[in-house]
């Protein structure tokens, strides 16, 4: 396959799976460089549980979670993402879904470094973090919690959502009673934090990831070529004017459409809806 088709088939992932292609893409480039180079150019992107270190390379707040450490941990954390974002892009544009993953990567992150120097004797001593799964954990358990008695089907039986965020949230306490990877648990639980918490807020009416977007949204524009300005001249389109009209109220209709089902789902859950609202919901989030 070509240049062209590959950025044809990339062009047509949904957000989340264009995240999962990245992941991979990355986790493969780094392998192969360190096994070439014999050079650790990991150490610059995780996140190091030292305050000063970290203050040095802020942007591993970030970075940290594009790398894994081994084919089964990107396999879990990206097959978790997989399922997950699916159903959050149901509900929702591609945005909020970046909201919920980087918020989860960011404050799972915080969380490690600081319980580190806060709890020196916590976390291992030789320990940095890596990995999606704080970002993964967002997710998840942003939409146990929007959607709490949505069924899943897990090996032979259904189990409600809920049921999930509750297990995988007492798995990663449990873990840290026992001593197991203490830094990647606390990151696990705070992305499971700002999943629970954003869905709770968005029930409210309030998204807390809106000045996040906006950031995202800016820094996505500091990136994009700039563009020579026409000069200015009068034209006179009186049918494409009309036709604009109609195409923003055709969408403004159908986001009312989709606000209108999302209200039902926060009042009477996710079942109370119907299968043409099931449908269209489900038709929506694909074209996000």
């Amino acid at each position: 396959m070509n240049n062209g088709g590959l950025r044809y088939q990339y062009a047509r992932l949904s957000i989340a799976e264009k995240l999962i292609a990245i992941n991979v893409v990355v986790f493969i480039a780094v392998g192969l460089l360190e096994a070439l180079f014999a050079f650790g150019i990991s150490n610059w992107f995780v996140l190091p549980k030292d305050l000063m270190t970290f203050l040095g390379q802020p942007w591993s707040i970030v970075t940290y979670s594009f790398l894994h450490d081994g084919i089964f941990h990107i396999l879990w954390n990206m097959y978790i993402l997989y399922v997950a974002s699916r159903i959050l892009l149901n509900l929702f544009d591609g945005k909020r879904f970046l909201n919920v993953y980087f918020l989860g990567v960011i404050l799972g992150g915080l969380l490690f470094v600081a319980s580190y120097n806060i709890f020196p004797t916590l976390v291992e001593s030789n320990s940095v973090l890596l990995g999606a799964s704080a970002g993964v954990m967002a997710v998840l358990i942003f939409v146990c919690t929007y959607i709490p008695n949505q069924e899943i089907r897990v090996i032979f039986f259904n189990v409600k959502l809920w049921q999930v965020g509750l297990f995988v949230v007492l798995m990663d306490l449990v873990q840290i009673g026992v001593g197991g990877n203490i830094g990647g648990r606390i990151a696990h639980l705070g992305g499971a934090l700002l999943g629970y918490f954003y869905a709770r807020q968005l029930m409210e009416g309030k998204d807390i990831g809106a000045g996040f977007s906006k950031f995202l949204d800016g820094l996505a524009n500091t990136f994009k070529p700039s563009q020579k300005k026409a000069p200015m001249k009068t034209v006179y389109k009186n049918k494409s004017s009309n036709q604009k009209t109609k195409a923003k109220q055709d969408k403004d209709l159908h986001q009312r459409q989709i606000d209108d089902i999302l209200d039902k789902i926060s009042k009477s859950g996710y079942e109370s809806l119907s299968k043409a609202e099931k449908d269209f919901l489900f038709k929506a989030g694909k074209d996000n």
